[in-house]
């Protein structure tokens, strides 16, 4: 991979590559700009914490509309909890990737402690983002 071998002689620099967006808050600025033509008279956005709330700040004051965040948790596969096998939502039932849980032989009433331990994290995340 060009990123991982070592600069040596002869090595030439890479350049310089400009991103499209300086951070979230102008991609939201531009995004908030090409909607605006849309007649969203009395949109709402949801934002999902963290990285979405600056573009969704930035859409709702242009647009004069609502905002408020879309909390969700991942459901982890329990040995190895960075590999995600569904999800919930503030108020909503699991949703399950279920050919993954065949695949892992697993149900999803055995993922229930993990369920639980999410949504005690989530209902603390909705109290914080929102401050009650």
């Amino acid at each position: 991979m060009p990123w991982n071998r070592p600069a040596g002689r002869g090595a030439r620099r890479a350049a310089t590559v400009r991103l499209p967006y300086t951070d979230r808050s102008e991609a939201g600025r531009v995004l908030a700009a090409r909607l605006a033509t849309m007649g969203l008279d009395g949109a709402v956005v949801l934002a999902l914490p963290r990285g979405g709330v600056p573009v969704g700040y930035e859409i709702a004051r242009h647009l004069e509309a609502t905002l408020d965040v879309l909390v969700t948790r991942k459901i982890g596969y329990p040995p190895q909890p960075e590999l995600g096998v569904g999800a919930i939502a503030e108020g909503g039932a699991p949703v399950f990737d279920e050919g993954l849980l065949a695949r892992l032989g697993l149900r999803a009433d055995d993922l229930a402690p993990t369920v639980e331990a999410e949504r005690a994290e989530l209902d603390r995340r909705v109290t914080a983002y929102r401050r009650g």
